[in-house]
């Protein structure tokens, strides 16, 4: 019997949300939580049906159900055939407990959500009532983030904040961070001049990338290394938060909530075959064309198109750095 390939558990473990974010597709009410024993369900199915590979812990804000989330980290720490779990952020539920957990778990990529400076933070993110500031929160931990391994910072950048993006690419390394994921907003209309701004941006941003590397500094940019067959959204094993299981995660978008009937293969109590969810994986491409409006749909393919002119650009610096360093 041929061993299963590895491959990406995807857990939506909640929709729910402390924040309203301008350019977030994310459809939030209405539905359940996973409980601690679906997160290890999950975990236990992904090792032993589908081969294992990386496990990524989404919402939503994961962080709102921390027992969840602990479960599946737990249920995956010796799993060796799990090898890195990612949990996704907007950094409100961190503190020091958390912290101290992610650096004492080897697995453990921690990616935290910020837009740059503060105004624009707040400007994209609205908190629900109650709801402390999310770049002040962040902020504040930044002394214990940057001693904490494998934390990643993931840029949005809206089309309302393009023209900026190189200023809070510099304002996030200011505040300390250097490992960075670029998001452009994807699923949503961008106008012709917000283009050219994102572009403007982004060579800019690969600008100072490029000489930070010349100069051996330390810079990490994941962009390089993650591939997907669909823009913004996460392939695999995926189980949504009311424990359905689908190739893709596309249905969170409240405007292709409509593709779950689609996608859905089974559930954790009915589990498909990696056959099965391999085949239904390959119909996401042309449901979501389908589905999703021209102009978002243009603006989707460009921005994704700019991201990738950008990872192209950098590819040369990083690996005549990786030589550099391979010699010294």
């Amino acid at each position: 019997m041929d061993t299963p390939r590895q491959g990406s558990l995807i857990l939506t473990v909640t929709r729910a949300c402390n924040l309203r974010c301008s350019y977030c597709p994310t459809a939030k009410d209405g539905w359940p939580s996973l409980t601690e024993g679906d997160a290890r369900r999950a975990v236990a199915l992904f090792a032993e049906r589908y081969g294992g590979g990386e496990m990524k812990l989404f919402g939503g804000e994961p962080l709102l159900v921390p027992e969840v989330v602990k479960a599946a980290m737990e249920a995956a720490r010796d799993e060796p055939r799990i090898r890195r779990v990612y949990v996704s952020t907007n950094g409100l539920g961190l503190d020091d407990h958390w912290l101290a957990y992610f650096a004492s778990y080897p697995k453990a990529v921690l990616t935290i959500s910020m837009d740059g400076l503060p105004d624009d933070h707040r400007a994209m993110r609205r908190a629900l009532p109650g709801v402390a500031d999310a770049y002040d929160h962040v902020v504040a931990l930044m002394p214990k983030l940057v001693k904490t391994p494998r934390v990643v910072v993931t840029q949005t950048i809206a089309p309302k904040t393009a023209a900026r993006a190189h200023q809070n690419f510099l304002h996030l390394r200011e505040l300390g961070f250097w490992r960075f994921n670029f998001l452009p907003g994807y699923y949503i209309p961008w106008r012709d001049e917000q283009l050219q701004a994102l572009a403007k941006g982004f060579d800019a941003i690969g600008s100072s990338v490029r000489e930070t590397w010349a100069q051996d500094g330390r810079l990490y940019v994941r962009n390089l290394f993650t591939r997907a067959p669909t823009p913004f959204f996460n392939s695999g094993l995926v189980v949504d938060s009311d424990r359905t299981i689908h190739p893709s995660n596309v249905g969170l978008s409240g405007s292709l909530n409509s593709l779950l009937g689609k996608t859905r293969v089974g559930s954790l109590d009915d589990p498909p075959s990696a056959e099965a969810l391999h085949a239904r994986g390959r119909e996401v491409w042309d449901l979501i064309r389908t589905t999703v409006p021209e102009r978002v749909w243009t603006s989707t393919l460009e921005v994704d198109a700019q991201l990738t002119r950008l990872c192209r650009s950098l590819y040369p610096a990083y690996f005549a750095q990786r030589q550099r360093r391979s010699v010294a």
